[in-house]
C-alpha cells in the first residue's frame, strides 16, 4: 500500500532523518515513536504530500504520490494537530459539511457517535466554544464516515478518556480487517492487541 524510499528531511540546518525507508501493507498499522523534535509530524506531513522531502520518494500502490496526487488524496484520511473543523459551525454541522464535500451519505449515526466520543449536549453549539480536546473529538468522527484506504493520524488519542480510546481502537481494528492501513503517532500505548502492529522509532538528532 505505502512505501517510503530513502526519504530525508532537513529543517533549520538540522537533519531530522536521513535515507529512511519502510513499507506499510494493507491490513497493517504502524506506530511512529520518538521524542519531541525527532521529526514524527514532519514525516507524516511528507507522507501525506503536504511537505516535500529533501530526498527520496513516497509511493502509494507502487506510484510516486507526486505523479498522481489526486488519486492518492482520494485514498487518504489525514487528521493532524490542526483538526480542520470550522469554529462557526456546530459539531453536527461540521460532520455534515465534511460528508457533503466528500460525497458521504448521512446514515444517521452522527449524534450517536458524537455522544460516544464524549460530546453529549455539545452537538449543536458552535465548535469555537469547545475545548481543543473536544474539537479533536469532532474531527475523529470522520473515521466512521470515509472510504479512504490509508489513515495518517497525528496523536489521535489526545484528550480522550479510556472509553473514547477503546472506541477508537475498535474502529482501527475494523478498518484494518477491511484492508485499510494506519500510520499514527501517539504518546500513549495502544491498549488493544494489534497483531498487525509495526513500530518505527525516530531518534532526536543534534
Amino acid at each position: 500500500m505505502l512505501e517510503i524510499k530513502a526519504v530525508s528531511c532537513i529543517k533549520q540546518d538540522r537533519c531530522l532523518f536521513d535515507s529512511l525507508s519502510f513499507s506499510l501493507k494493507a491490513g497493517e498499522i504502524m506506530q511512529v515513536e520518538g521524542p519531541n523534535g525527532a521529526g514524527k509530524t514532519s514525516l507524516l506531513r511528507i507522507i501525506a504530500g503536504f511537505a516535500r522531502a529533501d530526498d527520496g520518494q513516497v509511493l502509494f500502490a507502487g506510484e510516486d504520490i507526486q505523479h498522481n496526487y489526486d488519486e492518492f488524496a482520494a485514498n487518504l484520511l489525514f487528521i493532524g494537530h490542526k483538526t480542520g473543523v470550522n469554529g462557526q459551525l456546530s459539531a453536527y454541522e461540521n460532520v455534515r459539511h465534511w460528508q457533503a464535500v466528500h460525497g458521504v451519505r448521512d446514515n444517521g449515526e452522527i449524534y450517536p457517535l458524537l455522544a460516544q466520543l464524549g460530546l453529549v449536549g455539545l452537538e449543536d453549539v458552535p465548535v469555537r466554544t469547545l475545548s481543543a480536546g473536544q474539537q479533536r473529538r469532532v474531527a475523529l468522527v470522520r473515521l466512521w464516515h470515509n472510504h479512504a484506504k490509508l489513515w495518517i493520524l497525528d496523536e489521535p488519542f489526545t484528550a480522550l478518556d479510556k472509553k473514547g480510546v477503546a472506541l477508537l481502537q475498535q474502529r482501527f481494528q475494523t478498518h484494518l480487517s477491511n484492508g485499510g492501513g494506519i500510520l499514527l503517532t501517539t504518546h500513549q500505548d495502544l491498549t488493544a492487541q494489534f497483531a498487525q502492529l509495526l513500530t518505527l522509532s525516530l531518534e532526536y538528532r543534534l
